[in-house]
């Protein structure tokens, strides 16, 4: 593949994206950093272990969004689901946990 497909989404447009089910997200920073502290509602799929064919299938008008720290290893992700012939998965966070927690918004532990 040439080029990645990506989509840019908001801290508003995840977080209301969160609320309404209209997103269901993808952690893809390590374990440790999972257990640091994640957002609620996300689910872990780790870079380094990385596995396209356990990313959710999207429900009907759902869409799969990918985060990470600050949006670096998100792209990469994106790029190796699409090679793995998921091009649904296009979607992420751009400011990852660095701007979620900076806004002040919940995040769990352990």
């Amino acid at each position: 593949m040439d080029k990645i497909i990506v989509e840019d989404v908001s801290l508003a447009e995840l977080k209301s994206g969160l609320t309404d089910g209209s997103i269901a997200l993808v952690d893809v920073r390590e374990a440790y950093e999972w257990e640091a502290g994640r957002i609620p509602g996300a689910t872990l799929n780790a870079l380094s272990v990385f596995d396209a064919a356990a990313l959710p299938a999207a429900k009907p008008g759902q869409r799969i969004v990918l985060h990470c720290r600050s949006g670096k290893r998100s792209i990469t992700a994106l790029g190796l689901a699409q090679e793995a012939g998921r091009m649904d998965i296009r979607a992420h966070f751009t400011g990852g946990m660095l701007e979620w927690a900076g806004a002040g918004e919940e995040v769990l532990t352990g």
